[in-house]
């Protein structure tokens, strides 16, 4: 039997769905992935730096991390695991946290789940009602879109490269009174900064503040959500902090959500953990087990034995962060170099993470197809005609045309990045001499 004549549904793409589906966003950079495959079917050359993933040929995980996965499948963890995790994981988490971040949890404060996403969902479901204030910066990874899926109001903080892409406790302080959370995340997708010490302590301090006004009201708290799966990715002196160790008394307040997937390029193994007040964990495991969104259970024997094996992880991680720097180096001297030339290109320095931040100012000008008046008409010019396949800050939540894009390297080749340099030169030289 023939069915898509009868799936037809007459050209309306959601007929009879939810308001909930009829308004989901759907990922910007799956669309712009597209447009690279179609490009490459043509024969083009590009250079593609939109992935936030790691590319096996040049980012392999760990081979003992490989191998214990290997062994866990053939001793049987084929099963369904714990809903909040396997103990042996929990156990390793805690160890692992009070060994390389000084933070003693107990195993209760531990949990489990398929990757750092559902966690940070899984807070958004856990510690909003609907009308909930939810406090984020933008740019920023998915808080947008799970602020809608939960029903908050977002008080979206723009942040610039002033800041470092991050806000400050006094741009914080006026939202903090009505809201119930604040994400943040660092090192940051897509920026790759890393937060200011001082900066976090003021924000933290702020939060603690704020809660012991609420004790006294009875009020409910305001929650402070720390994505940190980058910290391990840090680069020359920037050192990466956590709330708790900077202002202790947040800890109460506090999840910190981290994961395997970017710290040991096992993005596709979804093993991530989140640690929190057990009573929030609870709760959350609740959620999230409705959903099925455990780790697999082999990949948690795994990792957990991984996370103890000291030596083995600091040699990978030496080796992965020098290949991670390499290629950012690479880009902001190329990029560094186009500016002295007084071509518009801005770029930060590495500092962590697998990104780089760089800002094409081309507004205005002409590539004779007409003015450049978006960052999406930029990033087709320099996709299409340099071969730049690179990712706007509106895919995180920004609104504004700024000129800003991400740069991601864990699925690139230095050989990539060197070739595309000289042709990016070529092409800001000719837009130049064509405007002047």
């Amino acid at each position: 039997m023939e069915l898509a004549p009868l799936l037809d549904s007459g050209g309306d793409a959601d007929p009879g769905l939810s308001t909930l589906a009829r308004g989901v966003i759907g990922s910007e950079i799956l669309r712009i992935a597209a447009e690279i495959r179609a490009l490459k079917a043509k024969g083009a050359a590009i250079c593609n730096l939109t992935v936030g993933d790691f590319d096996p040929a040049y980012f392999p995980i760990p081979a003992e991390l490989l191998e214990e996965t290997k062994a866990a499948l053939v001793a049987g963890h084929t099963n369904y695991p714990p809903s909040d995790g396997v103990l042996e994981l929990r156990e390793a988490v805690a160890r692992f946290y009070a060994r390389e971040l000084g933070l003693s949890y107990p195993v209760e404060a531990v949990l489990i789940a398929g990757g750092a996403r559902p966690l940070l969902y899984g807070a958004y479901c856990t510690l909003l009602d609907r009308g909930d204030v939810a406090i984020y910066p933008v740019p920023s990874w998915n808080n947008n879109h799970y602020a809608y899926l939960v029903g908050a109001r977002a008080v979206e903080l723009p942040v610039s490269a002033a800041t470092n892409f991050f806000p400050t406790a006094d741009q914080i302080r006026p939202h903090v009174a009505g809201a119930h959370l604040l994400a943040l995340n660092s090192p940051l997708n897509p920026t790759g900064t890393v937060i200011d010490r001082d900066e976090l302590t003021r924000i933290s301090a702020l939060v603690v503040e704020e809660n012991a006004r609420r004790r006294r009201s009875g009020s409910r708290p305001l929650w402070f959500v720390f994505d940190q799966v980058y910290w391990a990715l840090t680069f020359g002196e920037t050192r990466h902090a956590t709330p708790i160790e900077l202002v202790p008394e947040i800890a109460p307040y506090t999840l910190l959500l981290d994961a395997a997937s970017k710290s040991f390029c096992a993005t596709g193994l979804r093993v991530g953990w989140g640690l929190m007040p057990p009573g929030v964990r609870k709760r959350m495991a609740d959620i999230l087990g409705h959903v099925g969104a455990w780790a697999p259970k082999a990949e948690q024997v795994a990792v957990a034995r991984w996370l103890d094996a000291v030596p083995a992880r600091a040699t990978f991680q030496s080796t992965m962060k020098a290949n991670v720097k390499q290629r950012l180096d690479a880009l902001y001297a190329g990029f560094s170099a186009l500016r002295r030339e007084g071509l518009p290109i801005e770029v930060i320095a590495p500092q962590g993470a697998i990104y780089l931040s760089a800002r094409f100012d081309l507004f205005g000008k002409s590539s004779g197809g007409g003015a450049f008046r978006t960052n999406d008409d930029i990033r087709r010019f320099l996709l299409e005609r340099a071969g730049l396949a690179i990712v706007p800050f509106q895919a995180f939540g920004l609104t504004g045309e700024s000129g800003w894009f991400r740069l991601s390297v864990g699925a690139g080749s230095t050989a990539d990045i060197a070739a595309v340099l000289p042709r990016l030169g070529a092409l800001l030289r000719d837009l130049r001499e064509t405007a002047g």
